[in-house]
Order: C-alpha cells, then structure tokens, then sequence
C-alpha cells in the first residue's frame, strides 16, 4: 500500500526536508527532552554516584551502598538516550517513507518501547527514592546533589515518556482512520450476459440448394414410351 497522501501524522513523501519545521513537531521537542533527562539521570550516578570512605578505598554506590540501584539509573537512562536518538532519526526520515506498512511498524514500535519505558522510568524513580531514603548520612560524603538530581530526572522522565505515548497513539490512530476514509471495496465486475450462437437466427434462414418447389413438381411431364 503506498501511501498517496500523509499518512501517520507526516506529510506526503518527497517533499523538502525542512529542519525547523521538524524540530517544532511537538513528539520532537518531547523526545529531545527526554534525552536530555536520561543524560543527566545516568551521567550523575556515573560521575558522583560512587564515592567511598576515607579509609577504604573501595568504591561503593551512593544509593544505601545498593550496585543494583546504580546500575538499573545507569542501564535504563543510556538505552533510554540511545532510543531517543534512534527515534529522532526515525522522525528525520519519516516523510521520506513512501510505504504506510512501513510507516504504521515504526509508529507501533515507538508506541510499545515508550509505553514500556515508561514504566521502567516509574519502577527506577521508585528504586532510586527507596534506596536514597535508606542511605545512612554517615555514608554520603560527596555527590549528594547528583543523586537527588537522578531521582529528580527520572520522575521527569516518566512524564516525558508518557507524552510520548500520547504523540505516537494519536499518530497511530490518524493512520488508520486515513486508511478507513480512503479504502473503497474493490467494485464487481459486470455480468455477462448470455448469449447464442452468433450469426444465427430465425429470420436469416434459407432453403438448402437443389430444392424442388412445388410448382416445379407439378409442371414436369415424362417424356412418352414407344
């Protein structure tokens, strides 16, 4: 199916790419926030979320000294950034997609690995909050700040990525109803009707050749026997 119009919420394919009118497409404003959330979220656990005591020099995370906290803030905000960036070149080259099947598969999967995380987003704010609120003051020497800043960011990003979701299921839906409006039943062919035998009718029949008539038949006299 190609599509002759927009399709998914893009204009048609071929026309100009017009980078201004892109950036102010609101699922774009969106995502670049929500990549810059994740930047954050992961570059503070990074940079101060590990610290140690003065005589140890074994590092240990911030967050109630928990390796499955920082690690999770870490995991979820890189593959979170990478998405964005993924999906940001999706919307670049979006227009330029001249099949709606191919259209319609990127919009569900913007849709689904929002969706998803989403929730990762919300189970890491909880993680982060639990683990914070554990921690022992005696522990936290430096990198207080990053790690409100992480929890911060991640409640941020639950948002931003629930708006995401919205973006793509109002994109999804103009789809299929672009596709309900423009799709016609295929028409029936017309019947045959029934026809005879060509060239052949009651009125156009003849006699056969070397016919006697009637009159013929009565005018005929044998010649006499001698």
């Amino acid at each position: 199916m190609e599509s002759g119009g927009g399709a998914y919420g893009a204009a048609k394919a071929g026309g100009t790419f017009d980078l201004w009118q892109l950036l102010q497409q609101p699922q774009v404003i969106v995502r670049i926030l929500s990549s810059v959330f994740a930047l954050i979220v992961f570059s503070c656990i990074i940079g101060e979320g590990y610290t140690n005591r003065h005589e140890s020099d074994k590092l240990y995370c911030i967050f109630n000294r928990s390796e499955d906290a920082c690690r999770y803030g870490i995991a979820i905000g890189v593959l979170a950034f990478l998405a964005c960036v993924f999906f940001f070149m999706v919307d670049v080259y979006f227009p330029q997609i001249s099949n709606a099947t191919d259209r319609k598969y990127l919009v569900m999967a913007d849709l689904g690995f929002s969706a998803l995380w989403t929730f990762l987003w919300f189970i890491g704010f909880c993680v982060l909050t639990n683990q914070w609120a554990s921690t022992a003051s005696g522990d936290i020497i430096i990198g207080a700040d990053s790690a409100r800043a992480s929890i911060a960011f991640s409640f941020f990003s639950i948002f931003s990525w629930g708006l995401l979701i919205a973006f793509a299921l109002q994109r999804y839906r103009m789809g299929v109803q672009d596709f309900a409006q423009n799709y016609t039943d295929p028409a029936p062919g017309p019947a045959t009707p029934y026809s005879s035998y060509p060239n052949v009718g009651h009125e156009s029949y003849q006699q056969p050749p070397f016919t006697r008539t009637g009159e013929d038949s009565e005018g005929y006299q044998p010649p006499p026997v001698y």
